[in-house]
């Protein structure tokens, strides 16, 4: 069996799996695989609509080696952990070209990430999570689970990017090539930010988020058949909109909601300038 089909049979087997060292052994492969890139929870597919395929196998192989995994001492030095053996933080070597900051950043094995990537501390990357070249992860920054980040993306202090695992045929949340995601903000539940667009600090995208953009007067929402999607290179900023109806008209009430207000110029570019400094 390949690797996809190998999953797939040790998967199906529920909790029989836990027992068996050859499931143990099929879930390393994957993880192994995760590690060096080889492959992805999702990837560039130009022939889907959104651009990218989901690959659900994988996400399954996942979870199976939560499944198969037995509970472990991994304490370190006076500090103390206890997880799954088949999930201990990554370890990274000067030829990884990964500069990992001293301060408290972890990083799950079976997590990518490329030669060029900066992580500073504290900062944490969870399993399946694809990070590009020369990207930059910010203190306090999360990469969740099966999160797919390009080349040269900044993900500015406090960033969330949402993961998933659950349900298991569900979009991972996708930060395309040069995107400038800042700081507090919150992407989540399968959106998709495409190549050099901005996200000014404290934006929150979410499945349910409409997404206003002044320029092109539209409403950006996500469908049964596709999540959110930020265009390329448009620049979004908290917002606000009025209730118009009941109480909420009468008290004055606005809900929060992300507005496209521009799309990436010369002066956007000279704002994103010092990634290139801290390097």
């Amino acid at each position: 069996m390949n690797l996809e089909q190998a999953i797939e049979h040790w998967f199906a087997q529920g909790a029989a799996a836990a027992g068996s060292t050859d499931a143990v052994e099929t879930f390393n492969w994957l993880r192994n695989e995760l590690e060096a890139g080889n492959i992805r929870s999702a990837e560039p597919d130009a022939s889907t609509p959104t651009g990218w395929r989901v690959n659900a196998w994988v996400k399954r192989g996942i979870l199976l080696g939560f499944r198969v995994g037995q509970m472990t001492d991994m304490s370190g030095g006076a500090l103390s952990f206890i997880d799954k053996a088949t999930y201990p933080a990554r370890r990274f070597g000067v030829d990884d070209g990964v500069r990992i900051v001293p301060g408290g950043t972890s990083v799950r094995s079976g997590a990518f990430l490329a030669k060029g990537v900066v992580v500073m501390p504290p900062a944490y990357v969870n399993v399946g999570a694809y990070v590009g070249e020369c990207t930059m992860v910010d203190s306090h920054a999360l990469v969740g689970s099966c999160a797919q980040i390009g080349s040269r993306v900044h993900l500015s202090a406090a960033a969330q990017i949402g993961g998933v695992l659950e349900p298991i045929n569900a979009s991972p949340v996708i930060i395309e090539d040069e995107a400038l995601i800042g700081g507090n903000t919150g992407v989540y539940e399968g959106t998709i930010v495409r190549k050099r667009a901005v996200l000014a600090a404290g934006v929150v995208l979410t499945r349910g988020t409409p997404v206003y953009d002044l320029v092109r007067g539209e409403v950006l929402k996500a469908t049964a058949e596709q999540p959110l999607i930020i265009p390329e290179n448009a620049v979004v900023v908290p917002g606000s909109r009025a209730v118009n109806k009941g109480k909420g008209a009468e008290w004055g009430i606005s809900v929060y909601t992300p507005v496209i207000v521009k799309y990436r110029d010369e002066k956007t570019e000279l704002s994103a300038a010092l990634e290139d400094l801290l390097r």
